[in-house]
């Protein structure tokens, strides 16, 4: 399995024969909105930081094989392509890829605001590790994730939430999304907790990279 983060919550997941996009949102560069030969894009909930209204529907029509596979609330929103709902416990197939939906809400920011809709996914395949990406929440710790890509800062996130979402789902490996709210002077205290007290060998290492082989 090979990760590449390009940046916040937007990773290219490359497993068995298939390429999969997850949450190509505004905070991102351009480089994963000019991917060609996807086999897959999911978002996760409509937060423009995970789905660039702007960018993404060039990046569909780049990409008219994939499937499109979104919470039913962005599905109800987008304006482009033909969106699959994805579910709490739904299981799609991608050339002998299982991407299945995780969870239900985002979390809670603050309780003036209505929480939308949050689908995590988890990407598995035979004979490679299970990557759990969760969107905006920790809410959720499902069993037999390798691969973690924690959402490191967010409105709605503290740190011992994070650590403890970590321990809760005790993956092999873990590295850091949804970063991009912090600045980089301040980054090494965040990832630093993590890889201090999450329980996860490797945290540190892997937080220094855009791109994994896991």
């Amino acid at each position: 399995m090979q990760i590449t983060r390009f940046g916040h919550a937007t990773v290219l997941v490359e497993t068995a024969d298939a390429r999969i996009l997850i949450d190509p949102g505004a905070f991102s560069p351009d480089t994963p909105f000019e991917l060609e030969g996807l086999d897959a894009i999911v978002v996760t909930h409509q937060h423009l930081d995970h789905i660039d209204q702007n960018r993404a529907p060039a990046l569909v029509e780049r990409n008219p094989g994939a499937v499109l596979l979104c919470d039913p609330e962005t599905a109800g929103v987008l304006e482009f392509g033909d969106w699959r709902e994805n579910g709490e416990g739904v299981e799609t197939a991608v050339k002998g890829v299982t991407l299945r939906g995780v969870g239900v809400q985002h979390a809670v920011i603050t309780p003036e605001l209505p929480r939308v809709g949050n689908v995590g996914v988890t990407v598995s395949a035979d004979g490679e590790p299970t990557l759990f990406h969760p969107g905006d929440t920790y809410a959720y710790a499902p069993e037999g994730v390798d691969v973690l890509a924690v959402p490191l800062s967010a409105p709605w996130a503290k740190v011992s939430e994070t650590v403890d979402f970590v321990q809760r789902v005790s993956p092999t490996t873990v590295f850091p999304i949804h970063d991009l709210t912090i600045a980089e002077l301040a980054y090494g205290i965040y990832w630093g907790h993590v890889a201090n007290f999450g329980g996860v060998e490797d945290a540190r290492k892997l937080g220094q990279s855009d791109s994994t082989t896991a």
